[in-house]
């Protein structure tokens, strides 16, 4: 552990500059990514293009795996604040390629790059802050944030998509530029490991053996595996809403599936504050709760035709779900920092909810293109959620026994 963290760990309080600093450049610059995918889900049913929708996710979390073996290094070999202005500057671009008339999906794929570079250094450089006893609570602070920017992004992003698509593209322009101001009020903490210079080749290589590292580990595994299915839970969630609010609900519009997205973010708020009272890295098992009532509340969504009911259930789907993913990140990011650096262990974690959110996301596209109708879709989601929530619940148990 070096001289840095000792001092961040015993000096930084939760409710310090620098972290509002990281709070503030982490909300702004998720609520323009929020903003920006609605947009782009808009644009492309405008155009004529439903079929396309699932391909809007795709496109973003392919950079996060292309990516993968090379922004975790990168994060840990700088100090990560310059990390987060770097990757906020090609988020900007994206929004800018779409703004002056380019693809959206190949702008969102841009936005997605940037993204890829910058969730290893928000994440990464909470060990450097924090001391292990607080950082589920750090991780709280910082999806807390990002939860708030996800839920009014959604609803600002649904609300202008339907009114003036033009003022939402700049909007989504200029939430970047302050995002990227507000990096600089990040301090220059030390970088926690240098960058091995090398070809493409060598990366490849040192990022396969912290993959192979961090799941031989068993709480690693536990998180990289929980947080992939969650997320994947989550990407596929807010494609299904689009389709399954039209033929569940009879309301043909961008708004509504965007406004319940956004109470699936306040269920998100909720569960991860209990997850900080209740759950600590100690006894951090008691998440296993949270993470197996998914499948059941998604496959309740299936048989729901009012929008309060719906509303109440997806709340609930986020509760559950915050409870279970916020001390799973928290884990990682320690076992990280004692192993292979925290900004690499967090590039593993991003290729591992990466890859989960490509496949699911791309089963659903598929089966999508079958003789199922969108209750049915949510059935069949909510019971792959159940299996694997249940296997990962028992392994982890009877790994504790």
């Amino acid at each position: 552990m070096n001289t840095e963290r000792n001092f961040f760990s015993l000096h930084l309080p939760l409710a310090s500059a620098p972290m509002f600093a990281l709070l503030g450049a982490q909300f702004v610059s998720a609520l323009a990514d929020n903003v920006l995918f609605i947009l782009v889900l808009a644009l492309i049913r405008e155009s004529g293009g439903n079929g396309m929708i699932p391909l809007v996710q795709e496109f973003f979390v392919f950079a996060f795996i292309l990516l993968a073996p090379f922004v975790g290094p990168f994060a840990d070999s700088q100090p990560k604040g310059r990390v987060m202005l770097l990757a906020n500057g090609v988020k900007l671009l994206g929004a800018a390629y779409i703004l002056a008339g380019g693809n959206a999906l190949v702008g969102y794929a841009i936005v997605g790059a940037g993204a890829a570079a910058y969730s290893p250094a928000k994440y990464g450089i909470l060990t450097q802050f924090f001391d292990p006893a607080r950082l589920v609570k750090a991780n709280g602070w910082l999806e807390g944030s990002t939860i708030a920017a996800i839920l009014l992004g959604v609803v600002l992003g649904g609300f202008l998509a339907d009114h003036d698509m033009q003022l939402a593209l700049w909007l989504a322009v200029g939430l970047y530029g302050l995002a990227s101001l507000l990096n600089l009020f990040i301090p220059r903490l030390p970088p926690e490991k240098a960058l091995q210079h090398g070809r493409a080749w060598h990366f490849l290589q040192a990022f396969w053996r912290d993959v192979k590292t961090l799941f031989r580990l068993p709480d690693a595994r536990f998180s990289l595996l929980g947080t992939g299915l969650f997320w994947a839970c989550g990407a596929t969630l807010r494609l299904l809403l689009f389709a399954w609010v039209p033929a569940a609900l009879l309301i043909d519009d961008t708004q509504t599936p965007a406004n319940l997205m956004g109470v699936v973010s306040i269920g998100i708020v909720v569960g991860a504050a209990l997850a900080g009272m209740l759950v600590k890295l100690s006894n951090v098992n008691r998440v296993l709760f949270g993470g197996v009532l998914l499948g059941p509340l998604i496959l309740a969504l299936a048989f729901q035709g009012g929008i309060v009911s719906t509303a109440l259930l997806l709340g609930a789907i986020g509760l559950a779900g915050g409870y279970f993913a916020i001390p799973l990140n928290a884990l990682l990011q320690e076992t990280g920092h004692e192993t292979i650096g925290a900004g690499r262990a967090l590039a593993v974690q991003n290729f591992t909810e990466n890859g989960f959110m490509l496949l699911m996301v791309g089963v659903y596209y598929a089966i999508s293109h079958y003789a199922l109708d969108a209750q049915q879709l949510v059935a069949v989601f909510g019971g792959f959620m159940l299996l694997g929530m249940s296997w990962l619940a028992l392994g982890r148990l009877r790994l504790a026994r």
